[in-house]
C-alpha cells in the first residue's frame, strides 16, 4: 500500500476499492444517468405522456414518426412514460426503503443495546411479523384505503424494516463491546446519546449496502402491485404498471412490454451490482482491519 493509502480515511479506502470494481462502477454510471434521463427526459421530448396521438395508435417504434419506442394502445409515446415509469418506480424505491431505515435501524439499535428482557422481547414481536403475510397486508392497506402514491411508500417501507432491524441488531451487540463505548459510559454519556453518537454512526456501511440491496427489492413489490392493478393508477404510471399494459399486448405490439421491461431489468440488476460492490469493498476493509 502506497503512502497515500496509509493516510487514507476509512471511507477514502472503501471508495478505492469501489472505484476498482468496474462492474459496480458501470452501475453507477448507468444509474445516474437513468435518473437524469428520468428527471428532463420528458422535458425534452415533444410528446408527453398523457397526450394521445390519434394518427399513430399502436405504432411500432420509428424515429421518423418520432415515437422511437413505438405508442401504446391509446396512442401515448411508450419512450416518455416508460421514463416517468422510471422516475415513479426510483422514487418509491428510495422513499420506501428510507422509511424502512427509518425503522429498523433505530429499533434494532436499541434491541442490540439493551439487551436481555427488551432484547428478546423485541426481537419475538420481529419473529412473530416475519410470520405474518406482508404482501397481503399490503393489499387490503391498498383497498381499504385506496391507491394513493404515498400509501404505498409507506406500506412498502413498513414491510422491509424487519431485515435490516436484525442486522442492526447483531452489529450492535458487538459495537457496544467496544473501547469508545465503554469511555463513553463512563464519561457519563446517556444511553440514547450513545445510541445517537456512538452506534448508529458506525452502522453507516452496513446501512449502505442495504440501501442498494432494499431498492430493487422495493421495486419489484411495487411492479408486483401495479401489476395486479393494485399500484400506481392512472394518469401516473410506473415501470410495474407499463409491463402489466404491456403484457396484455404482447402476442400482437411486444414493444409495449420489451421497452419497459428492460428498463426494469436494467435498474435491478445495476442495483444489485453496487450492492455486491459495495459489500466487497467493505468486507476487504473489514478483513485488512482484523489482520493488522
Amino acid at each position: 500500500m502506497n503512502s497515500q493509502g496509509l493516510f487514507a480515511s476509512p471511507r477514502q479506502q472503501v471508495w478505492e476499492r469501489l472505484k476498482g470494481n468496474r462492474a459496480a462502477m458501470i452501475a453507477v454510471a448507468i444509474i445516474l444517468f437513468l435518473v437524469v434521463s428520468a428527471i428532463i427526459g420528458p422535458w425534452l421530448s415533444p410528446f408527453s405522456a398523457e397526450v394521445i396521438d390519434y394518427e399513430a395508435i399502436a405504432s411500432e417504434p420509428s424515429f421518423t414518426s418520432g415515437h422511437v419506442f413505438g405508442t401504446d394502445s391509446l396512442g401515448r409515446d411508450i419512450f416518455v412514460r416508460t421514463l416517468e415509469g422510471s422516475r415513479i418506480s426510483l422514487a418509491i424505491g428510495l422513499v420506501a426503503t428510507l422509511v424502512s431505515l427509518l425503522i429498523g435501524v433505530n429499533y434494532g439499535a436499541i434491541a442490540g443495546y439493551f439487551g436481555g428482557r427488551i432484547d428478546a422481547v423485541m426481537m419475538r414481536i420481529v419473529d412473530i411479523l416475519y410470520a405474518m403475510p406482508f404482501m397481503f397486508f399490503v393489499i387490503l392497506l391498498m383497498v381499504f384505503f385506496g391507491r394513493n402514491i404515498f400509501l404505498i411508500f409507506i406500506a412498502i417501507g413498513a414491510i422491509n424494516w424487519l431485515d435490516i432491524a436484525r442486522i442492526v441488531r447483531g452489529q450492535t451487540l458487538a459495537i457496544k463491546q467496544q473501547a469508545y463505548v465503554e469511555a463513553a459510559r463512563i464519561y457519563g454519556a446517556g444511553h440514547w446519546k450513545i445510541i445517537r453518537k456512538h452506534i448508529v454512526p458506525n452502522l453507516l456501511g452496513i446501512v449502505v449496502v442495504y440501501i442498494t440491496l432494499t431498492i430493487p427489492q422495493v421495486i419489484l413489490v411495487e411492479s408486483f402491485l401495479s401489476f395486479l392493478g393494485l399500484g400506481i393508477q392512472e394518469p401516473m404510471t410506473s415501470l410495474g404498471a407499463l409491463v402489466s399494459e404491456g403484457a396484455n399486448e404482447m402476442e400482437t405490439h411486444s414493444w409495449m412490454l420489451i421497452f419497459p421491461a428492460i428498463f426494469l431489468a436494467v435498474i435491478l440488476f445495476c442495483f444489485n451490482f453496487i450492492g455486491d460492490g459495495l459489500r466487497d469493498a467493505l468486507d476487504t476493509k473489514q478483513t485488512e482491519k482484523q489482520a493488522s
